[in-house]
């Protein structure tokens, strides 16, 4: 068998290692570990002695040069951000300027709940930390005064998906990893799309409310002096918004270091609005927990990674697409099915950390026929800005599998919070949300400019 057989054989079998319910980080890891040693000791020839040796060397250096790679400390940096802000009772300010400003359309706690979360996502990498801190918050308020239970826990499931997009994203900075795009780039570039997914979700929820009037009645009665006694507690958390950003933009300092200063800021303000010990040992063991599992997941698929390097399929997979006699808007929307697929049956991270290596070459060998609006024909999509748009693109698909069954995962920590709803509930409730998502993948292909607008202007 040829090396590009022998890894078509071993991705079915990684495939099959997860659907059983192996863990991604330690299937594509064992996966990476064999296909290394038969290349080395077989098709180089080395000898099992030899190869198995080498390959052990390969896969010793990993671990540590990943880890001692500067872009990889935004992880659990912003991660931090998210659970100090959390503790600090940013969040539970945040949801009640957003209820007293918008509470009164229909939906509008919903309404309230998807923007808090969007504000939520912009100091937090984490979709599981937002859906698990809104679950506690905005759903009692939402029961108090009537929501369908389904309703309330939907919206918050599908709220906490936006940290994946808005930046600071943990994932944003895992897809700039294996395909070693901007870390800057793609943190700017998934602000407009962000809040775009954020406004359909909330024209979402109000259509859905003003269809049935008993899912979530309007809530109102606060003047305008109540709302704007209401703004400065939320204030902290655009601040540290901002911070990162002149930081970044202002050429300061680097994406890690940014981060590193968000937390900082946040630690100072959660100091200042009297955290106690037990709350802070919380919010550091539960970012240290997240950061863990994110890194071993690295770990183990760059070992995988590595492998298809020295196998090349990645490059054949890349020739195969660019040969196909077919739009090249086609095969995209084939490699977008595709991952809606992998969705339910794999968490959003590990989708991404499996198939980037093999997806990400074909799409940038599409370039030239992914533009379909002239005003975008017109300006044109560098290698490098179908980079960053594809992660936009790709992210945002990876979000659709956080609310799906049977894995969606921020379907299970709302339930998991609330033990009144069950996880059917959850997916029932989220399910409208699926069409939302879809709608904005839609227009973010059309429309190539809401995501490179802003890179656009900042490089140019």
């Amino acid at each position: 068998m040829t090396p590009i057989e022998v890894s078509l054989v071993l991705a079915g079998v990684l495939v099959f290692l997860v659907i059983i319910g192996m863990r991604v980080a330690f299937a594509t890891a064992l996966i990476g570990i064999v296909g290394l040693f038969i290349i080395f000791a077989y098709d180089k020839g080395q000898g099992e002695l030899r190869g198995f040796i080498t390959t052990m060397k390969i896969v010793g250096q990993i671990p540590h040069s990943k880890t001692a790679a500067n872009v990889l400390g935004l992880i659990p940096t912003f991660i931090l951000i998210g659970y100090l802000a959390y503790y600090a009772g940013l969040t539970k300010a945040l949801f009640d300027a957003a209820k007293k400003w918008v509470g009164w359309v229909p939906g509008g706690l919903g309404v309230a709940t998807v923007f808090a979360t969007a504000g939520f996502a912009a100091v937090s990498g984490a979709s599981v930390a937002t859906s698990a801190v809104f679950a506690r918050i905005a759903i009692p308020e939402m029961l108090k005064v009537g929501y369908d239970k389904r309703f309330a826990a939907g919206v918050v499931a599908a709220g906490g998906t936006l940290a994946s997009l808005i930046p600071p994203s943990a994932i944003l900075v895992i897809y700039a990893i294996i395909t070693e795009s901007s870390v800057g780039q793609l943190l700017l570039a998934g602000f407009i799309p962000g809040f775009v997914s954020a406004l359909i979700y909330a024209a979402l929820v109000i259509g859905m409310a003003k269809l049935k009037k008993d899912l979530g009645p309007p809530v109102g009665g606060y003047s305008w002096g109540e709302r704007f006694a209401a703004l400065p507690g939320s204030l902290p958390i655009f601040a540290v918004v901002g911070i990162i950003i002149f930081c970044i933009y202002g050429g300061f300092g680097t994406p890690t270091e940014a981060g590193a200063l968000g937390a900082f800021v946040v630690f100072v303000v959660a100091l200042a609005q009297g955290m106690k010990w037990d709350q802070l040992k919380g919010a550091l063991m539960e970012a240290a927990k997240l950061s863990a599992m994110i890194f071993t997941m690295i770990w183990g698929v760059l070992i995988y990674v590595r492998y298809l390097g020295f196998a090349d399929l990645p490059g054949a997979f890349a020739g195969w697409i660019s040969s196909l006699d077919q739009p090249a808007m086609v095969t995209l929307m084939f490699i977008l099915l595709a991952y809606v697929v992998l969705g339910m049956f794999m968490d959003a991270i590990g989708m991404l950390l499996l198939t980037l290596p093999v997806t990400f070459p074909a799409v940038i060998a599409l370039n030239g026929g992914l533009d379909v609006t002239a005003a975008d024909s017109a300006l044109g999509m560098t290698a490098d800005e179908v980079s960053i748009w594809f992660g936009i693109i790709v992210v945002k698909m990876a979000e659709l599998c956080l609310i799906t069954p049977p894995i969606g995962l921020n379907c299970f920590v709302v339930a998991g919070v609330r033990d009144d709803i069950t996880v059917q509930d959850v997916f029932r409730g989220a399910s409208p949300f699926f069409i939302a998502d879809v709608a904005t993948v839609a227009v973010l292909i059309a429309f190539p400019g809401i995501v490179l607008w802003l890179p656009r202007i900042i490089a140019g």
